[in-house]
């Protein structure tokens, strides 16, 4: 397990020392660890996980768990999600309309609506 610690200490570019001062983890417990003479508590390694964002069973084993679901409840919704990621000006839609009141999104619904009817030629 120390060995994937300190994978992640050079891929963060921290000292063992920058770690236990942040975390609260003693120097002790990380060397006593590093030297095979104690394991650390689950509380412990929750805190070095969160320090680095990962799961403790990452710390454990070296590999991420499978996610049984996906991050998003269906795949219609990932897709969304994805396109709005990749297309600037979705992505500044989304954003502005994040503090829009309820009647102003229905404002911009309907000029957007208006405008794909004058695109698809179906005003004049």
């Amino acid at each position: 397990m120390y060995e994937i610690f300190e994978q992640l200490l050079q891929k963060k570019g921290v000292s063992p020392y920058k770690v236990a001062k942040e975390t609260g983890v003693t120097q002790t417990a990380l060397s006593n660890w590093k030297l095979g003479k104690s394991t650390p508590t689950a509380k412990t390694l929750q805190k070095i996980a969160d320090y680095f964002g990962v799961p403790i069973d990452y710390l454990t084993t070296g590999k991420m768990p499978e996610s049984k679901t996906g991050y998003y409840l269906n795949d219609e919704t990932a897709a969304i999600a994805q396109e709005i990621f990749e297309n600037k000006e979705l992505r500044m839609l989304f954003d502005a309309s994040r503090n829009a009141t309820p009647e102003d999104l229905l404002t911009v619904r309907d000029m957007m609506l208006a405008l794909k009817r004058k695109e698809r030629g179906d005003i004049g």
